[in-house]
């Protein structure tokens, strides 16, 4: 498998860069993603809040699906966010995950609009520890104080309407990466934190994200939060960014390998542990563990000595709620077994274990997304 991955990798970096230096996922579809949907960015809910712009994702099962927009604190000070996009590369098209790093990367020249026209990110810039938005740019709107407004990279870029997703291919935007955003590529970068993983897993589980039915208009287009698909915040797109039509047969698409005598076969998520999809979570025994990341000092040493203690008190009570629903989900499984329930009363006990599974994930991604805005939130300085 190590050797699978190392010639995809060697073939891709012959044509498009791949930002990836945290474990590479890989996904080749046969057809375009649809184009950008139209919507207005929900108002930022709070300081240190960044943007992360929607997207398409594919399942082998549903197809292409919207990845809502939203806000969350970047996992460390000085981090920005390089979105993924999607390459035409050796008559596929490539998904390239997106990650985080001190330098917004290479993103296939795609605008996603907000801060996000195709290069670098023009919505805000980090000083002292803080974060400061371009209003120009971003909807801020009046709580937060810590904005300034340049319009030179509006005033400086011709705007091409077409709400174009992907890079290279019949119809696709030309871009190619400059030489800073080579050097990036090979800089160390981190993966999508549990916050953004249980909100694409929502969206993944979500029918109504898919392109096959909301025909490239999703009702959900951006969100306030992760993983938060319903109440204040939630905006729908206004229009499909342009015609969208599933080629017959889809969804389709193909994951291949450069290793000789491969099979052509559907679409799948490679990833440095094997040639496997990555599912939904179905059942809490599917998941793996909380654990504690490595937080950033913030100079002050009992500070920090706090919010480790806080941290590891979060992850000890995730860890309790996820053993506690697995051992009831099982219990349930066996009691089915015992009375051989029907295949249908199965099936039903199953969706709600899986409801039951991401919605303890997207509450404990918050819970997350929570502590993280509190580690930011302003602080009286350090004598």
């Amino acid at each position: 498998m190590k050797r699978i991955l190392q010639n995809i990798l060697l073939s891709a970096l012959a044509v498009l860069p791949l930002p990836s230096a945290f474990g590479e996922v890989f996904i080749s579809v046969n057809f375009a993603p649809p184009p950008l949907p139209i919507y207005v960015q929900p108002v930022c809910p709070g300081d240190g809040y960044i943007w992360l712009p929607g997207y398409w994702a594919w399942d082998p099962d549903a197809g292409y699906y919207w990845v809502p927009g939203y806000w969350m604190t970047a996992p460390e000070i000085g981090f920005f966010w390089t979105p993924p996009w999607w390459g035409w590369q050796d008559g596929v098209f490539v998904f390239n995950e997106g990650y985080w790093g001190p330098q917004v990367g290479f993103y296939g020249g795609i605008d996603y609009g907000f801060g996000y026209f195709g290069t670098g990110f023009a919505g805000g810039r980090w000083d002292g520890g803080h974060f400061f938005y371009n209003a120009a740019v971003l909807n801020v709107g009046g709580n937060i104080h810590n904005t300034y407004r340049d319009t030179t990279i509006i005033n400086n870029t011709t705007i091409v309407n077409n709400h174009v997703s992907y890079n290279g291919g019949e119809g696709g935007i030309t871009a190619r990466p400059s030489a800073a955003e080579e050097t990036y590529a090979h800089e160390q970068h981190f993966a999508p934190s549990a916050a953004q993983t249980a909100h694409l897993q929502a969206a993944r589980s979500n029918p109504q994200m898919r392109a096959s039915v909301n025909q490239g208009r999703p009702a959900i287009a951006a969100t306030s939060r992760p993983g938060s698909f319903s109440g204040r915040g939630v905006v729908a797109a206004s229009a499909a960014g342009g015609e969208y039509h599933s080629p017959a047969g889809a969804p389709g698409g193909t994951a291949r390998s450069s290793e000789p005598g491969s099979e052509t076969r559907p679409a799948q998520t490679y990833t440095d542990r094997g040639a496997t999809p990555t599912p939904t979570p179905a059942h809490a025994a599917d998941l793996q563990p909380h654990q504690p990341e490595q937080l950033q000092s913030t100079g002050n040493a009992k500070l920090d000595q706090k919010y480790q203690k806080q941290q590891q008190k979060m992850i000890d009570q995730q860890n309790k709620e996820h053993q506690q629903l697995m051992n009831q989900q099982q219990k349930e499984d066996q009691q089915l077994q015992k009375r051989n329930a029907s295949q249908a009363e199965k099936q039903q006990v199953e969706q709600k274990h899986q409801q039951q599974t991401q919605q303890m994930e997207q509450r404990h991604a918050q819970q997350v997304q929570d502590f993280h805005s509190q580690m930011a939130a302003p602080r009286p300085p350090h004598h």
